[in-house]
This record gives C-alpha cells, sequence and structure tokens, in this order.
C-alpha cells in the first residue's frame, strides 16, 4: 500500500467517524440494543489488520472454534476481553491478535480507531482498532479459539455483490433463525453481526480517503 494510501486512511481515523450511522447499515443483531452501554459492560478489543498479498490489500478473519459460547463459530476479527495488564484498548487488541493469530505487535502500524460498538449477547462493548502490516503475517493459531483464518481482498469484500440479506443461526439462541444483513463471501462464508457493523464502518472510512 502507497504511503499516501496509509496516510489518507489515518488521517481520516484521525478525524469524526461515520460512527453508529454506518455501523447500522449492516445491522445484525441477537439482542435489541439498550438506550445506552451498561456500566457493567466487558471493555474487548479487535484489531482490523489490512495487509498486501501480491500488492493486493487483504483483510484478515478468523472462524472461531465451536465451543458453545455466544460467538461460537462465527467469523470475526482477531480479539477479545480487556485485561489489567494491558495499556489500553490498542494493547488489548495486539495481546489478542498476537495470542489468537500469532501476529507479533511490532509488525502492526495502528492506523487509528473506529467507532465502539456494545454487543448485547455477550455484554462485550468492543473497540475496534485498524492496523497496517506491511507483509503478509506468518500465523501460529490458537487451536483452542481458532478454527482457521480467512484472507479476503479488500476490493472483494467491499464489492456491492458480496452484501446481503440471509438467514444465521446465533449459538445464542439456536432455536431462532434470525434474518440479517451480512457480507458474503464467494465461497459462501458469511460474515454478520458485530463484525460485519464494524465492516462497515470501514467499508465508509476507506470510501470517504478515497481507497474505494
Amino acid at each position: 500500500m502507497k504511503q499516501e494510501t496509509i496516510e489518507q486512511i489515518k488521517q481520516r481515523l484521525s478525524e469524526p467517524l461515520p460512527g453508529s450511522k454506518a455501523q447500522e447499515l449492516m445491522m445484525g443483531r441477537v439482542r435489541p440494543m439498550p438506550m445506552e452501554v451498561p456500566a457493567h459492560a466487558r471493555p474487548s478489543a479487535v484489531l482490523c489488520l489490512i495487509f498486501p498479498i501480491e500488492g493486493e490489500p487483504h483483510l484478515l478473519f478468523m472462524k472461531r472454534m465451536e465451543d458453545n459460547t455466544p460467538h461460537s463459530g462465527q467469523v470475526s476479527f482477531p480479539g477479545g476481553s480487556y485485561e489489567q495488564q494491558d495499556a489500553d484498548y490498542r494493547a488489548t487488541a495486539l495481546r489478542e491478535a498476537q495470542e489468537e493469530v500469532g501476529i507479533m505487535a511490532e509488525d502492526v502500524d495502528i492506523l487509528g480507531a473506529l467507532t465502539s460498538l456494545y454487543i448485547p449477547v455477550s455484554n462485550f462493548n468492543v473497540y475496534p482498532y485498524v492496523g497496517l502490516a506491511t507483509s503478509r503475517p506468518v500465523y501460529n493459531l490458537s487451536r483452542s479459539e481458532v478454527s482457521y483464518i480467512l484472507e479476503v481482498p479488500v476490493k472483494e469484500l467491499f464489492h456491492p455483490e458480496r452484501k446481503t440479506i440471509t438467514h444465521v443461526i446465533s449459538p445464542a439462541m439456536p432455536d431462532v433463525k434470525l434474518k440479517v444483513n451480512a457480507y458474503v463471501l464467494e465461497d459462501g462464508t458469511v460474515i454478520w453481526g458485530a463484525t460485519a457493523m464494524i465492516l462497515s464502518e470501514l467499508e465508509a472510512v476507506l470510501k470517504e480517503a478515497g481507497i474505494l
């Protein structure tokens, strides 16, 4: 990615963000959003990592293991709960990315943060960070947490044909089929829920930065 492009993304992330208006375009909630984020919400952070494969920008996702948790088996960004030893939520995103998929913090340049997003079904308040790696990562997956990773070209992911409305079943409500907005990849992989909402804001940021 050209340095000029990187600076454009950094600049856009430093300005007022598209926020919930952009997130809600890909809304797919299991439970209704409360009027306010609960005081007992658990802070967490995720890393939206952009990196090149043969010169083309890609985004990294992972398929979570089936473990009967609220986000079991779903496609997500690397990330997890804030811990007391973390200096800040940025540090949480980088630590979790290393623990889950083996990405070293020193190999990531954090370009900025997106808007936090509360997830009622798991009581997480998620802080997303956009990171850049100058080369394709070398992975070391946590087999207790990660089934496999997905490397998706940015242009493919944000192509209008990738957006759809589909039916999914949430691990939190296995008896209910939900109708949700989603990104559906060429191989049929469905990205929905909080991850799709975060992606929607990232897409808006990249468009406003003139990248898409």
